[in-house]
């Protein structure tokens, strides 16, 4: 049984993430290319995004700092510490409104 503090990687990563070109940073913190499901921690600077791109599965995006705001062609909706947002199933963009660091959890479809 593997146990991580997700608190303490947020703050590692935001701090990485302010001194980044791109302005983000990320770590895969369960499964990968190889297993349906994905978590990973993203921090994003406020006004970075992540341009705009297809949903590979099913996904949410649970906000552990800051506030963000994901869109679609048909909907959006803003997110702050706590909440749980799903992904919609089309393209989609991922902005953080203020520093800003989420759980993407992602389902691949097989």
């Amino acid at each position: 049984m593997d146990k991580s503090s997700l608190t303490e990687l947020a703050t590692r990563l935001m701090d990485a993430g302010r001194k980044s070109s791109s302005g983000r940073t990320a770590q895969t913190v369960y499964g990968g290319n190889a297993r349906i499901l994905r978590q990973t921690v993203l921090a994003l600077r406020a006004g970075e995004s992540l341009a705009e791109h297809e949903n590979p599965g099913e996904a949410t995006v649970h906000v552990l700092q800051g506030r963000v705001h994901l869109a679609s062609r048909d909907d959006s909706c803003d997110g702050a510490s706590g909440d749980l947002v799903v992904v919609p199933a089309g393209r989609h963009t991922l902005t953080a409104i203020e520093d800003a660091v989420v759980l993407l959890t992602v389902a691949k479809h097989p």
